[in-house]
């Protein structure tokens, strides 16, 4: 795996590789077009030159670099899990083959199941990241952005990418060994550019102006998937625990966690007034979580 932070730029596993980044600037081109009241806040230096982003655009080389060189070689690997989970199914049940499915089917009902599952488990992580208070606190360095560019993605603390990548590789694992179990070897998704082709669609579909000022409604469909605007409201401190989905609303309509846009007006980023000192820098990103939970325990 690359350890240039610019190789994000042309790897579509990337949030911010290039197309995705194309496709939002359309259509924040778009929609400043037809909504000429925010282009001032959006085409702003002090939008793109504010420190909180400028601690972005630092922090995101610096955890580029730390994940490839110290979270990634300790993860447990999504092909290990797989041939566990194989092997399990197989000390459990014996030898089974499911039949009557064409390949094509089976490769359309394993993407799926990957999509659905990967965004379901996506959702309880982040609301567990909330409602547990020592992952909240690690969560907080995500949370104290006070205004959202696309690389505030990348705001997250070495624990939290520990977690989001331990869950990647047991959702892709188990899910890949029951389908080894059932099918056979030969599985695979339907892809776009190696990506499995829903993840691809909605990321292509403006996933980068979700962490963005540019604040695109859904309108009734965001009881099913989750609009840009839905997740700067749940980047509010006043609404910080809602809209806790990826890419589908579905999950937080059935956990009454949904918030629509049209419910909120104004927005104001970051977390409470009294922590944001703890998170101005980027060695402050790193250690304050843990600062902070030694003296909340202590007191």
């Amino acid at each position: 795996m690359a350890i240039n932070p610019l190789e994000h730029l042309i790897d579509p596993h990337k949030r911010i590789y290039w197309m995705f980044l194309l496709s939002s600037m359309v259509i924040a081109l778009i929609f400043l077009w037809l909504n000429p009241k925010k282009r001032s806040i959006n085409l702003s230096k002090k939008l793109w030159l504010h420190p909180s982003a400028l601690l972005d655009y630092g922090y995101f080389i610096f955890i580029t670099i730390f994940k490839v060189t110290v979270i990634f070689p300790i993860l447990i690997g999504a092909k290990e899990v797989a041939l566990w989970m194989n092997e399990f199914l197989l000390a459990k049940y014996g030898f089974i083959r499911i039949t009557g499915f064409s390949y094509t089917q089976i490769m359309m009902l394993f993407t799926l199941s990957l999509f659905i599952f990967s965004d379901f488990t996506r959702y309880w992580l982040h609301r567990f990241l909330h409602t547990i208070p020592w992952l909240w606190a690690f969560h907080k360095v995500h949370h104290s952005a006070k205004v959202l560019t696309p690389l505030t993605f990348y705001r997250v603390h070495p624990i939290e990418s520990l977690l989001f990548g331990l869950r990647y590789s047991l959702v892709i694992g188990l899910i890949s060994g029951v389908f080894i179990y059932g099918f056979g070897a030969m599985i695979s998704v339907v892809d776009i550019l190696g990506v499995n082709a829903l993840a691809f669609v909605f990321s292509f579909a403006g996933s980068n102006l979700r962490h963005s000022h540019i604040d695109i409604s859904f309108g009734i469909f965001e009881r099913f998937l989750i609009s840009p605007k839905q997740h700067q409201i749940h980047h509010s401190k006043h609404h910080i625990n809602v809209n806790f989905g990826g890419f589908l609303a579905i999950w937080d309509w059935a956990f009454h966690s949904l918030v629509l846009s049209k419910s909120v007006n104004k927005l104001k980023f970051g977390i409470q007034q009294n922590e944001m000192k703890y998170f101005n820098r980027l060695h402050q990103l790193i250690l304050s979580p843990f600062y902070l939970l030694y003296r909340n325990r202590t007191k």
